[in-house]
């Protein structure tokens, strides 16, 4: 049972961009490794901004920097 956990920030990522995700995802193992779709598990985790951190400084403050 293939299990993918995706992890991104919760910025603006609607319920249609997550369905999108785990059939992609899904997809992509079938496609590739053969994998049955109906035993692929895909999770998202959402991550606040203010938890991710890039080079040394949160995801919030690179946001604000223009980064």
């Amino acid at each position: 049972m293939p299990y993918v956990n995706i992890k991104i920030t919760n910025e603006n990522v609607t319920p249609e961009k997550k369905a999108q995700l785990i059939a992609g995802a899904t997809q992509l193992l079938v496609d590739v490794l053969g994998k049955n779709p109906a035993t692929t598990v895909v999770v998202i985790d959402e991550v606040d901004t203010d938890n991710w951190g890039i080079a040394g400084e949160t995801v919030t403050e690179r946001r604000k920097a223009g980064k």
